[in-house]
């Protein structure tokens, strides 16, 4: 039986040597992911440039995989079977930051993490302890508000002003020590420093006595920012102007070993 001229283009070999119809497939699945995780084909079509029964065709095929389902208004949302991918993704994300985390910990003596946005929250994804004895720790898959955050801030600094009042309105602001920020304005106005100086900063915002640099990760696959955290008592301004170079050449290091797949070991 003759294969039709759309399945043949479906299998081609992309430009990069690769199947087309999988690389379209997950084109397909970040633009949704980019709309907010529901969309209908036709803005799908709108967006990617690729005829409807193409969609159609992909959309199809991932519905029986499990990777997105239909709802009852006929739109198309992203599956709970990528839950486990992007569960197991974040492990090993991880695992991958670890030998950059540590590098922080022997530059700058300081307990380093790395986090992720994970719908409108913060999830640490992982952890290298200082080796003072005075040291911060925080909970590997600890899940915190961004609002009191320095990573938090890193990773919602890029985001239109809309979105992150949205993002408030849905969590609310609630006050962790007598200097967390409280008001929309407020952390907006953080946000902008945040741009303006190219770091973050929690001020005892999470916890008294505790302050908190970070950068977000540039071109990370997903949101992600990692910092450093310690006593206020070491970690001053003069301390700040010594950590962050260092925090900012490692988020660059660290971007770079994720895009090409081969972290440093």
């Amino acid at each position: 039986m003759p294969t039709s001229s759309a399945s043949t283009t479906d299998s081609a070999k992309s430009a990069s040597g690769g199947v087309q119809s999988l690389e379209r497939a997950f084109d397909l699945l970040e633009r949704m992911a980019d709309a907010g995780g529901e969309v209908g084909l036709s803005e799908l079509s709108a967006s990617s440039g690729l005829p409807l029964p193409t969609i159609h065709r992909l959309m199809r095929t991932l519905v029986a995989c499990g990777y997105v389902r239909q709802q009852p208004n006929r739109r198309y949302a992203l599956g709970p079977r990528l839950i486990r991918l992007g569960e197991s993704s974040s492990r090993l994300l991880g695992t991958w930051a670890r030998p950059y985390l540590a590098r922080l910990v022997e530059e700058t003596g300081e307990t380093a993490n790395m986090a992720l946005l994970d719908g409108d929250e913060i999830v640490y994804v992982a952890q290298v302890p200082s080796k003072h004895s005075m040291r911060m720790f925080t909970e590997v898959g600890r899940r915190v508000l961004p609002h009191s955050t320095g990573v938090g801030k890193a990773l919602l600094a890029d985001t239109p002003d809309a979105e992150v009042r949205a993002l408030l309105a849905r969590t609310g602001m609630p006050a962790a020590t007598e200097k967390t920020i409280t008001t929309p304005d407020g952390f907006l106005a953080a946000l902008e420093d945040v741009r303006r100086q190219g770091f973050a900063i929690d001020d005892n915002e999470q916890e008294i006595g505790v302050r908190c640099l970070a950068v977000s990760v540039p071109n990370s696959p997903t949101s992600a920012a990692i910092s450093i955290s310690g006593p206020a008592g070491r970690v001053t301004e003069a301390a700040t102007e010594r950590i962050v170079p260092v925090l900012q050449q490692v988020a660059v290091e660290l971007s770079e070993a994720l895009a090409t797949s081969t972290p440093n070991t």
